[in-house]
């Protein structure tokens, strides 16, 4: 914790331990302090074989990045350090659980094996080929050495074949997949009869005593969460920048040099268009040679392109410059000559041939129209060259500092406040969820000391400290008044609205009559996905059970708004062929999740028949 490490690192106990590493490394050397430490220590034991820590380590770290390269801005104070390691130290478990049963098992995997598995990996090639040096750079990448790569492997690869000997062995029965899909198909035919919140309104009413006993009884349902109010300091590329000026000469120069780059380069292009997939390739060959043959662009953009509005004019797609099309499809197209036709281009709308027909270049704009711009632009630049080294300032300052007004007045910026932050956040910048973890922290909400400095944006950092803590309360009946009230007045409706549908269900029931009420509205075979009724009278009506032949099966569907009387009149059930590619998939699916079942209860078996020690 920054507590221990501020109080220390400059006492007594870092002194004296200090004073025995250098005894230790005189009297006997280094060896003293190393042999120490060369034992493995272990972070688990499973069926005596020990999970090292060195392991364990490495791994959370690799975990660590891989969940931040996941992250759209990666930002590791939105980490979970300890969700980390735990999960990591429960796979290492689960793995060695495993790995024991396949060497029971006999399956192992040799060292010729493990060879001829790591020279097929394409990370590990270079033009189709296995470069030597690809593999030790990436292996050292990831922290391990080549034997630990290659025991890892041969780890991995026992475990995956228990794991595809179990799952792939799921078996599911043919009629009740078939049973399944006419379920899926089937439709139904109902009549739905509504009822309005309106036509009991008048019996609904809710008393100044149910309001205060709801308050007393539900307490926890009125509670203002614990928050705080913070002081902080941000500091911003864009705020830098706007305090650099920039001169006229300054401006004029970069114009100039800029010149040739701000007159934008448009091409024209032409493409044919057709969709990903098998025969793809086999269509785009068929084009390519029709093309060699002399047949017109234009005449087969007509014929094959699936990109209609293009098509009509021959695959004419206009004038445009960098930065509109795909990224595939703008690096082939600025590559070519003109007159020129791509190789076959895979973008994410499908498969294009890209012919060039023209390129044209747009006058420089005079200086008078891009002055502010190119000033912003410098201005940004030389912020940028400033900014790591103000923000390296800032953390340090920041992090010596009792307060907030000392590195803001060194720097230059403005010690801000913010109210009503809670652990869900608060405005930004504590909308971030790093940045409030922080200023809940015990370092800094009890201790007192300020936050670490946290990139809460694209070259926005803030550091932050605790003005004053609101233990969590609860609100007074007056400020939540209205709302119990709504809320009692909401149920209650309901409630009407329920009993309302139960009694017309039962005259229903009982000689199929309604004297008075409102009009029915029949819906014909409708399948479960309709969209013309509401959900959750969809829900009601396929959750019924099937009406006996020449009978109807009552039900209700009741909103805060509307109760709706069901009458089910028919179910139909959905046809089934005996070579349906619908049914097929659905006898894999099934068959792939019973599988994955009966893989987990497996590993569940093994791991409860473990004797697991954890230090």
């Amino acid at each position: 914790m920054l507590q221990d490490i501020r109080e220390n690192a400059q006492g007594t106990i870092a002194k004296i331990i200090i004073g025995l590493l250098i005894v230790s490394l005189s009297i006997w050397g280094m060896d003293a302090i190393v042999g120490g430490f060369s034992g493995e220590p272990e972070v688990a034991t499973v069926n005596g074989e020990d999970i090292t820590e060195r392991e364990f380590l490495r791994l959370v770290q690799m975990e660590s990045q891989r969940r931040l390269s996941s992250m759209e801005t990666p930002d590791p104070s939105m980490l979970n350090e300890d969700q980390i390691r735990a999960d990591v130290l429960d796979s290492l478990i689960q793995q060695q659980v495993l790995i024991q049963d396949a060497n029971a098992q006999g399956l192992e995997l040799n060292d010729a094996d493990i060879d001829s598995l790591i020279t097929q990996m394409p990370q590990f090639q270079v033009d189709g080929q296995f470069n030597r040096d690809r593999f030790l750079a990436t292996v050292r990448n990831m922290g391990m050495g080549v034997g630990e790569f290659r025991e890892a492997m041969r780890k991995q690869y026992v475990v995956n074949q228990i794991r595809a000997g179990i799952a792939q062995s799921g078996v599911v029965a043919d009629q009740n997949a078939r049973q399944l899909l006419q379920i899926q198909n089937q439709t139904r035919t109902f009549r739905v009869l509504g009822i309005p919140a309106a036509e009991v309104a008048d019996s609904v009413e809710v008393s100044a005593n149910e309001v205060e006993t709801f308050y007393q009884e539900n307490s926890g349902l009125f509670q203002q969460p614990e928050r705080v109010d913070a002081a902080y300091i941000t500091q911003s590329l864009g705020a830098l920048a706007e305090t650099i000026d920039i001169t006229d000469e300054e401006v004029r120069a970069y114009y100039e040099e800029r010149a040739a780059d701000l007159a934008s380069e448009e091409r024209r292009a032409s493409h044919i268009l057709i969709e990903e997939g098998s025969d793809a390739d086999e269509t785009m060959a068929t084009i390519q040679e029709r093309l060699e043959a002399g047949e017109s662009f234009e005449d087969l953009a007509r014929e094959y392109s699936i990109d209609t509005v293009s098509a009509e004019e021959g695959g004419d797609l206009g004038y445009a410059g960098r930065g509109i099309y795909d990224e595939a499809f703008e690096e082939a197209l600025f590559a070519l000559e003109e007159g020129e036709i791509s190789e076959p281009v895979r973008s994410s709308f499908g498969v294009h041939l890209i012919r060039l027909e023209d390129i044209r270049q747009s006058e420089v704009p005079a200086l008078a129209e891009m002055e502010d711009q190119l000033r912003r632009e410098l201005a940004r630049d030389r912020a940028r060259e400033k900014f790591a080294e103000i923000r390296s300032q800032l953390a340090d300052s920041a992090y010596a500092a009792d307060d907030l007004t000392g590195p803001a007045e060194e720097l230059g910026l403005e010690v801000r406040e913010a109210t009503g932050i809670t652990r869900d956040g608060g405005q930004a910048p504590f909308d971030h969820a790093g940045l409030v973890r922080q200023l809940f922290s015990e370092d800094v909400l009890e201790a007192g000391y300020n936050t670490e400095l946290i990139d809460v944006g694209d070259n926005v950092s803030v550091v932050a400290r605790v003005r004053e803590y609101h233990p969590a309360e609860q609100l007074p009946l007056d400020e939540v008044r209205e709302d119990i009230r709504g809320t009692l007045m909401a149920r209650k409706t309901r409630e009407a609205l329920a009993e309302r549908a139960d009694a017309l269900i039962a005259d229903l029931e009982a000689d199929g009559k309604l004297e008075g009420e409102g009009e029915w509205t029949r819906y014909e075979s409708l399948s479960r996905n309709a969209s013309d009724v509401a959900p959750a009278v969809m829900q009601q009506v396929f959750s019924m059970a099937r009406p006996n032949e020449g009978q109807t099966a009552y039900a209700k569907a009741v909103s805060d708004t509307t109760a709706s009387v069901i009458a089910l009149e028919q179910v139909t059930d959905g046809e089934v062929a005996e070579d349906s590619t619908e049914l097929e998939q659905l006898q894999q699916f099934l068959a792939s999740l019973e599988g994955q079942r009966e893989y987990a209860a497996y590993q569940q078996y093994l791991r409860n028949r473990a004797e697991i020690e954890r230090p």
